[in-house]
């Protein structure tokens, strides 16, 4: 198959995916909120799932290198249709702790999934586009934006299924979908595809260029920041704010949507160097400074309390998702420039595993600084994680020796 189709088909899969991906999140924030559960306890059903992500990152990068990337994709789907599965038994008779303890785990099942399938699929983009700079920044923007555009449209759906099926009802429907993209994977792309020699010990595994360890920082930083306000914090404020379930998931599908084209379209924003570092890290400082301002700028106006603060709010949420898109498209696409091609699989798996860590805090942060102080302490963790992604950037190697020469590990006995 060629690289052309094989691109297409993963990224066909991952539209699969991330379609009941974005709408579970949304399922399982408005059906136990209906339910009287409390921001810190919302935020604590998607720990496990993202917590999960840590080590299955990281384990799935160095499975894909071992057995392949089809085989990865097929179990990262046939996991997350489990995870539906579980999540549908669960019963209205059970006790709030049963039930808490139910969800948790069958997240995690789902977050093990999604965190296998994306390490599996941007690896598959850095086999299929090779090493021309201009082609992999337009495969990974294309990749990354499409994807995020379908998570939108994932939370529209999610809100839309709920209403109309209820919570079981929607979760057999997902799982049915999913079982025709994972039978199109078995069929269409390669077994052999991404298969190559792993790393024998975890001192290897870790062993990482200068590039991808600052990537990996920011990465961290990048998504808290994010999640810290997102994923509890804007859900429960608009909400609050008078907003029906359907409002709520059509607004964050929109926003999710425009999100990630702005992501597709990041290659014509940002001005092309041959070597793909040269003006491409000093755009990622420039465009973490701009998503810091944003932020603090959101977080004064909150503190205000002016009139219609509800719609200052989304416009702001607006302007820092376009930001933010530049952010994360620049950074999905440097992190592949920096990785060596024999193990990519392994560098991506390390570098989302960074991911993982950051939307796992930025979680548990939403949660809790919601319930301790409203959506501006939201704002103001966002705008430290942000402060500390900018410091980062301006660390980072702009010249081509950075893709190659990793920073040197401890060997086995030394300390440190």
């Amino acid at each position: 198959m060629g690289g052309a189709r094989s691109y297409a088909v993963v990224t066909a899969a991952y539209w699969g995916f991330t379609l009941t991906d974005g709408a579970l999140r949304m399922l399982v924030l408005l059906h136990f909120h209906r339910l009287g559960y409390s921001p810190a306890t919302l935020a604590l059903l998607f720990l496990l799932y993202e917590a999960a992500g840590i080590a299955a990152n990281l384990a799935g990068g160095w499975l894909a290198t071992r057995h392949g990337i089809s085989r990865m994709l097929a179990v990262g789907l046939s996991l997350q249709i489990a995870g539906f599965v579980l999540l549908s038994l669960l019963s209205p008779g059970w006790t709030a702790a049963a039930s808490v303890a139910w969800v948790v785990f069958a997240q995690g099942i789902c977050g093990v999934a999604k965190d296998l399938t994306k390490t599996a699929s941007k690896s598959a983009i850095k086999l299929t586009a090779g090493d021309a700079s201009g082609r992999l920044f337009r495969w990974v923007a294309w990749f990354t934006g499409s994807k995020n555009a379908m998570k939108g449209v994932g939370f529209f759906i999610g809100g839309l299924l709920l209403e109309a099926f209820g919570f079981r009802g929607a979760l057999w429907a997902m799982a049915v979908l999913l079982g025709f993209v994972l039978a199109g994977v078995l069929l269409l792309v390669p077994r052999l595809m991404g298969r190559g020699k792993a790393s024998k010990s975890l001192g290897e595994l870790f062993s990482k260029n200068r590039g991808v360890n600052l990537m990996a920082a920011a990465r961290v930083v990048l998504f808290g920041a994010r999640d810290v306000w997102f994923v509890v914090g804007v859900p429960l404020y608009l909400y609050a704010s008078g907003w029906s379930f359907t409002a709520v998931g059509a607004f964050l599908a929109s926003w999710t949507i425009g999100y990630g084209l702005v992501q597709a379209a990041a290659p014509s924003l940002v001005r092309r160097s041959g070597d793909g570092l040269s003006t491409e890290v000093p755009a990622a400082r420039l465009w973490s400074a701009l998503l810091l301002l944003v932020t603090v700028g959101l977080a004064i106006a909150v503190a205000l309390q002016p009139p219609a603060l509800d719609w200052i709010v989304v416009a702001g949420l607006c302007v820092f998702g376009f930001a933010f898109a530049m952010n994360s498209s620049i950074h999905s696409y440097l992190v592949l420039a920096y990785a060596g091609s024999e193990k990519a699989a392994e560098d991506v798996g390390f570098y989302y595993a960074a991911n993982a860590f950051g939307r796992f805090g930025g979680t548990l942060l939403s949660g809790l600084l919601y319930q301790w102080g409203g959506l501006l302490y939201t704002l103001c963790g966002a705008a430290a994680m942000l402060a500390t992604c900018w410091a980062v950037t301006l660390l980072l190697p702009a010249h081509a020796t950075a893709r190659v020469a990793p920073t040197a590990v401890p060997a086995a006995g030394e300390g440190g």
